[in-house]
């Protein structure tokens, strides 16, 4: 994981991993609710610009639990972008960040790149937390797309258990 900064009151988090599958098994896992559910937060997400989502998992200290998302770019197999805000009482001052994945083919499989930009200096906080948060994140990701195979696209659902 690198942190790099953008300029003095804006920092981005990026992290990369290199996966050994190809990046239409790590798109799905990025664009399936039930999917992204396995390794991230329940979601209405549907991969089309312009799309409003939310993210939701169960409240903790300073935060709602609800993050309030926006599809702002969708390349199969390539790029997905989505704002990535906080909602209700936090909204006007909270996170407004956004959130890109890039895949990549290499030869042993898919360099798999997520940043998240646009921390403001005063949320130490929640990029401190979203340093960690993705860490964490990436690493149930990775084990997802090692269960979802070429055709399989109810893995994780249920379906198939």
């Amino acid at each position: 994981m690198t942190a790099i900064s953008n300029d003095q009151d804006v920092r981005s988090i990026v992290v990369e991993r290199e996966l050994p599958h190809p990046p239409e098994k790590i798109w799905r896992a990025l664009t399936q609710p039930h999917l992204i559910q396995e390794w991230l937060m329940d979601n209405d997400f549907q991969p089309i610009v312009g799309h409003r989502f939310t993210f939701v998992a169960p409240p903790a200290a300073h935060w709602n639990g609800v993050t309030d998302c926006e599809v702002l770019e969708v390349e199969p197999n390539r790029t997905l972008s989505y704002s990535w805000n906080s909602s209700g009482e936090e909204a006007s001052h909270g996170l407004k960040t956004v959130v890109t994945w890039t895949l990549s083919s290499t030869g042993a499989g898919t360099l798999l790149r997520m940043e998240q930009s646009g921390f403001r200096a005063d949320q130490q906080q929640n990029y401190q937390g979203a340093q960690f948060g993705w860490q964490r994140f990436l690493t149930k990701l990775a084990a997802v797309v090692a269960k979802v195979d070429g055709g399989d696209t109810n893995i994780g659902d249920g379906s198939n258990q």
